[in-house]
């Protein structure tokens, strides 16, 4: 438990606001309106190379292991076997909670009656499932280990990942969309019918595997939560965590030739630049909130970033309206046909529905935090 002895128990609008800037671009991202091809920077890469839409899963566990300080205070003087149940109990609710969004997203129309997929062919692994893993082995690790080892285990992940990869892959094709071992091991462990198809091609861009470097988002980000906490409301905090981005950032880009930056893969070198990127914008937020006392507009992201999964899952369940029928056509189709299409054809049509639709969301965390209502997965 060294990483929290020293913690104290000042809370940080930035690490709020950051939370609250990922579940909003989070939701944004996933509900992109129909009707025509949205902006690429809205849209994944195709493979290698990183978009905007890219950063935002990372941001999130980023923004998860920003919280896990102050969650971790709590067991300071309590036995470790209660803090272990604490963590298995929510690591098995947000993988639940994410395995049946998955059956629940697999609704459709058949004959006109709604209808979802057996279990025997719901997906196992998603957004939610990584949180759930990367948040406990990071639990794991941040409990039992300093934060000089948190970084040093830090670099074996992503060492080890680079290795496993290249070890284990179709020689040649380590890192082709096929020939990964990533999508070896999910085949082997979990079977084709319960992963992620995409044009085809079965494979799971949250894979087992992957969730290894993924979950070092998590500990960077509570390295970096850590380092706010200790160092308090200085330039000099502003200043190591931006020269620490920028040097992550430049690591990732060097990185790139030899291990490319790869969402689907979750690459260590995509880790590396995507964390950088983080702490960068981390320092951005912690010089205008923390110490020029900005506070104008903090606060339309700092009620996202008091609920953010429960926010999160429950865009994903309104996702139901969507798919219902107008007519011949499903929902989503005949309000981007009829109005968002109209107004602004195009990619600005499609981001406008989108935009549209998370203000549903925020509206609701607004409500919530007025209430001081509070739902923590």
């Amino acid at each position: 438990m060294n990483a929290v002895k020293q913690l104290t128990n000042e809370r940080f609008a930035t690490l709020d606001v950051f939370r609250g800037m990922t579940i909003f671009l989070m939701i944004i991202v996933n509900t992109q309106g129909s009707g025509a091809t949205p902006y690429a920077a809205m849209e994944h890469s195709g493979w290698n190379g990183c978009t905007l839409t890219d950063l935002v899963f990372p941001s999130f566990l980023f923004a998860v292991g920003n919280a896990m300080p102050f969650a971790m205070k709590k067991f300071e003087s309590k036995p470790g076997k209660i803090y272990l149940y604490k963590i298995l109990k929510r690591t098995l609710l947000i993988f639940l909670v994410g395995y049946f969004l998955g059956w629940y997203a697999s609704m459709h129309w058949d004959n006109g009656h709604l209808a979802f997929s057996a279990f025997s062919q719901t997906r196992i692994m998603a957004v939610l499932q990584r949180i759930a893993l990367c948040y406990f082995i990071a639990a794991i690790v941040s409990y039992y280990c300093s934060v000089r080892w948190m970084v040093i285990w830090s670099v074996i992940f992503l060492l080890s990942y680079w290795l496993l990869l290249y070890m284990l892959g179709e020689p040649g094709m380590q890192y082709s969309v096929t020939g990964n071992a990533v999508r070896k091991i999910d085949l082997l462990l979990l079977g084709e019918q319960h992963m992620y198809r995409e044009r085809g091609i079965v494979f799971d861009p949250e894979g087992l595997l992957s969730t290894i470097p993924a979950t070092v988002n998590v500990l960077a980000g509570y390295v970096a939560g850590a380092y706010i906490i200790k160092k308090g409301k200085h330039y000099k905090t502003v200043v190591m965590l931006a020269i620490a981005g920028c040097i992550l950032i430049l690591l990732g880009l060097v990185w790139d030739p030899f291990f490319s930056i790869n969402k689907k893969l979750w690459t260590s070198s995509y880790v590396i630049f995507t964390t950088g990127i983080d702490l960068l914008v981390t320092s951005i937020l912690f010089y205008f909130i923390e110490i020029q006392q900005w506070k104008r507009g903090i606060n339309f992201f700092t009620v996202l970033g008091r609920n953010p999964l429960f926010i999160y899952v429950l865009s994903n369940l309104f996702l139901f309206f969507l798919i219902m029928h107008i007519g011949n056509k499903f929902f989503i189709d005949w309000i981007n046909e009829v109005f968002f299409q109209k107004i602004a054809p195009g990619p600005l049509g499609a981001l406008l529905f989108a935009l549209a639709f998370t203000m549903i969301f925020w509206l609701i965390a607004w409500v919530m935090d007025k209430k001081k209502i509070y739902i923590r997965l």
